[in-house]
């Protein structure tokens, strides 16, 4: 079977899947479930939501698809993976048991703590008073988190130790909440391709959660990205590699859950080295859309080799360029958004190396394209170094419009 004869399901239908859209469609004919309008463009429409498991299994055992990449973490904690492989399918993505590295940060620590991964020290609490008396035992103000998923918005860093029994009490509804002591230092973003045994590292990406400039506000899904992160040199992510992604893959064979996909590994650079701040079982975004940006050669056919478990001798064909991602968000995006916004500028001439990638849009009454989602878009470009990037992806972001349209003007110019 030639790659160009591929049949691909993508599963997931954001800004992440669109950039997968992109890479996968060089070499392969792309499915999508419910795309957005910018997928439309690349892959045929599937009439099955991301998250509805049996609709896309049964999908699947009809289609007959070559291979299933699942984009989002929902599906793959509710054990998409698994259901996909009992149905003979091949599918990027970890099982239901190796996705609970994402699915629960406190499964993640004790993993971590086991596999010797450099990482935050930590406690379990379940209430505000455990919280605020392990909060004053530390040097530092800790970082709050909930243990399971939360759509990257799940995590809460306090100015002042008194304001940690209120940020503990915000998130206890779902269930326990993690502690961990504050880390200082850059950080970046570190994900390998795995295929359950072996790990091909991309390269280094850094976003930017914060939904204001000088990482001011809320914590977001991700407001933009660049890559490289500036000062992690190929030295570096191998050192990463090495020390966090093999034994993390190590440690999930060794417990008889194998990790198949993309192993992300958030990193913080402290002046003692690297250490893991959590993992994600797949690809993050805004990540995805600089790191695929520059992923070059048969993608649908690595990916493959990947499900397979064939990933020994292989290698990443990599553009030089630098990338950058400026993401455009709704009004009142982290909180409660306004859509149904109509978008112009998107058809409008792209510059040279520079694209956008459709997250929460669809198509209106009318056929235009409106606001569907927090995050709408996310500009990308390449650039000789990641200042030439960052500067075309603001270019074409001057002809982009909707109402109440926010998005950060210092992607690429912060340390974290």
């Amino acid at each position: 079977m030639s790659a160009a004869q591929m049949r691909v399901l993508l599963v997931g239908n954001g800004g992440r899947e669109h950039a997968l859209a992109l890479a996968l469609s060089r070499t392969a004919e792309v499915w999508c479930t419910r795309p957005n309008p910018g997928i439309a463009a690349l892959a045929r429409a599937v009439d099955v939501a991301p998250l509805d498991v049996a609709g896309i299994v049964e999908f699947a055992r009809s289609a007959r698809p070559d291979l299933v990449v699942v984009g989002p973490e929902a599906p793959l904690c509710a054990g998409l993976a698994d259901e996909l492989l009992a149905a003979g399918v091949a599918v990027l993505g970890p099982r239901q048991a190796a996705a609970r590295i994402e699915g629960s940060k406190i499964f993640a620590k004790a993993l971590m703590d086991e596999a010797r991964i450099p990482t935050a020290g930590w406690t379990v609490v379940q209430s505000p008073a455990d919280a605020l008396e392990w909060a004053r035992g530390r040097a530092a103000p800790p970082v709050v988190k909930a243990d399971g998923l939360m759509a990257g918005k799940g995590v809460i860093v306090p100015d002042t130790v008194d304001e940690v029994p209120a940020a503990v009490e915000g998130l206890l509804p779902a269930g326990p909440v993690l502690l961990e002591d504050r880390l200082i230092g850059p950080e970046v973003s570190v994900i390998g391709l795995c295929d359950g045994r072996d790990v091909l590292a991309l390269p280094s990406a850094r976003d930017h959660k914060r939904i204001y400039d000088g990482d001011k506000g809320p914590n977001t899904g991700g407001m933009g990205a660049i890559s490289p992160a500036p000062g992690v040199d190929d030295a570096l992510v191998e050192v990463i590699r090495r020390t966090v992604l093999v034994p993390a893959l190590a440690a999930l064979a060794a417990r008889g859950t194998p990790f198949v996909g993309f192993l992300y590994a958030g990193v913080m650079l402290t002046p003692q080295g690297p250490r893991v701040l959590e993992f994600n079982c797949r690809l993050g975004d805004p990540e995805a859309q600089v790191l695929l940006a520059r992923l070059r050669g048969d993608v649908a056919r690595l990916f493959l080799d990947a499900a397979n478990g064939q990933l020994a001798g292989s290698s990443l064909d990599v553009d030089p360029r630098a990338a950058a991602c400026v993401v455009l968000a709704a009004p009142g995006y982290p909180g409660v958004t306004s859509l149904g916004g109509e978008i112009s500028g998107l058809w409008a001439g792209d510059a040279v190396g520079a694209q956008v990638l459709h997250a929460g849009t669809r198509r209106g009454a009318d056929g235009a394209v409106e606001t569907a989602g927090g995050r709408v878009l996310g500009v990308t470009a390449l650039g000789h170094d990641v200042a030439a990037a960052v500067s075309a992806a603001y270019r074409r972001v001057e002809g982009v419009r909707f109402p109440g349209m926010q998005f950060r003007k210092d992607i690429g110019a912060t340390a974290h």
